[in-house]
């Protein structure tokens, strides 16, 4: 029993919270670069649309199909990626990634709200859904500045 409660919990309430109000829940019309993410493991798809200017991001646009933790994922990311530089973006990917592969600290601020997740360290099957949005994030800018400096 205690598999099945420690599921439950992971499906906080501030999860759900942050899975029902996703910002920039909309696809750009002229988007810098568009990326487009799936989780072969459990289907979960991210597009995320972005424009930098000047090194920043500018404008953000996503289209969540994930469960409610890749759901929660894209609301932070969502909610703290306008004004973020490509470096920021990248750190903040790989800081998820060692918070719920190897229990590291929590992703440095403006994405430090992706603590909420902390609790799905123990559910690997869910890694790759929760990281969906960055990942796709972090490949669009890197598109956008090796276009930009070329």
């Amino acid at each position: 029993m205690s598999g099945d409660t420690d599921l439950i919990k992971l499906y906080s309430g501030r999860i759900l919270e942050l899975a029902a109000d996703i910002p920039h829940l909309a696809r750009l019309d002229a988007p810098g670069a568009t990326v487009k993410k799936r989780s072969p493991l459990c289907g979960s798809t991210v597009t995320v649309d972005l424009t930098l200017e000047n090194g920043k991001v500018t404008a953000f646009g996503q289209d969540v199909k994930a469960c409610a933790l890749g759901q929660a994922a894209a609301s932070v990311v969502g909610g703290a990626i306008i004004g973020t530089t490509p470096d920021q973006i990248t750190r903040a990917r790989d800081e998820l990634r060692v918070m719920l592969k190897e229990d590291g600290p929590t992703p440095s601020a403006p994405f430090d709200g992706l603590e909420v997740l902390r609790p799905a360290v123990a559910f690997k099957n869910r890694h790759a859904s929760i990281l969906l949005t960055l990942d796709a994030a972090s490949d669009a800018v890197t598109q956008l500045v090796e276009t930009q400096s070329a």
